[in-house]
């Protein structure tokens, strides 16, 4: 039986609209309304509440401490997949074989890496083509359940297709029996790529240094106070010299005089 869930009242959904844009910077407009009834109803059934201001109070309230991650899990989770927007990965490709007489660990981080796709993605890269040089991939969101899924390497076969059958063989392990219908990153590759939770949109620290930072298909739901605040944030982690790569319907101009453009979506940090 399909349950019948209460309207959300405009003074309702602004104030959740309020509360993301505080917690995560995320600019949720009018037509984002049915996106997060769909998406909270769900915590109004786990409680049994009858109103999105019930679970408004109960989200402002000590008596759940989790269930603002829950929320923020809810709305900030978005569609990813391996080797999205293939021509950064090709570009990854180029930078690497460039600099690989460099000394020193290749450290890369994929900023908005929700359930992994891309820091795996980075990894086959590097692996392929960094062979006699370290590296490590770094992955970081503001979801808990997002980062709890890449940490575990697995997949469903139906989400693999942009991964080149190349690397599908050489670094991915086909599920048999139980995991049937599921695909699992080699465990040589994770041992490669790590995941934290990062809130872009706060002062960061403790994450080291970068070779090159991709951005990308987040900034989108930034409002441009928020964009700006974001590539601040994260630009004292990038190494002089280094790359910041944004989205294929993103653009830093406007955003930051910190950066060079190189080519479109890609910035180069200068060396001096």
């Amino acid at each position: 039986m399909n349950t019948v869930r209460p309207a959300i009242t405009d003074q309702e959904f602004a104030l959740f609209q309020r509360l993301i844009y505080r917690i995560a910077g995320i600019s949720l407009s009018d037509a984002k309304r049915v996106l997060l009834v769909g998406r909270l109803g769900r915590r109004l059934d786990y409680y049994g509440l009858a109103t999105y201001g019930e679970y408004y109070r109960l989200l402002s309230s000590d008596e759940e401490p989790n269930e603002l991650q829950t929320m923020v899990d809810l709305l900030t989770t978005n569609e990813t997949y391996f080797f999205r927007e293939p021509q950064h990965f090709d570009f990854l490709r180029d930078l690497v074989q460039q600099e690989a007489g460099a000394g020193g660990l290749f450290r890369i981080w994929s900023g908005a890496s929700s359930s992994g796709e891309e820091a795996y993605s980075m990894a086959m890269v590097l692996a392929e083509y960094c062979p006699l040089r370290a590296w490590e991939v770094f992955g970081s969101d503001i979801s808990m359940t997002v980062l709890a899924r890449a940490q575990t390497g697995v997949y469903s076969i139906e989400r693999i297709s942009g991964i080149p059958p190349a690397f599908l063989r050489k670094y991915c392990l086909k599920g048999v029996r139980s995991q049937e219908g599921k695909l699992l990153i080699d465990g040589r590759l994770r041992q490669h790529v790590r995941f934290a939770q990062v809130n872009l949109t706060q002062p960061i620290s403790g994450v080291g240094q970068f070779d090159v930072i991709f951005l990308r298909n987040v900034m989108i739901y930034f409002d441009t106070e928020t964009k700006r605040k974001v590539v601040a944030n994260m630009l004292p982690s990038l190494k002089p010299g280094g790359h910041f790569v944004v989205g294929h319907s993103e653009s830093l101009n406007g955003l930051t005089t910190n950066l060079l453009a190189v080519r479109p979506t890609i910035y180069r940090k200068p060396a001096g």
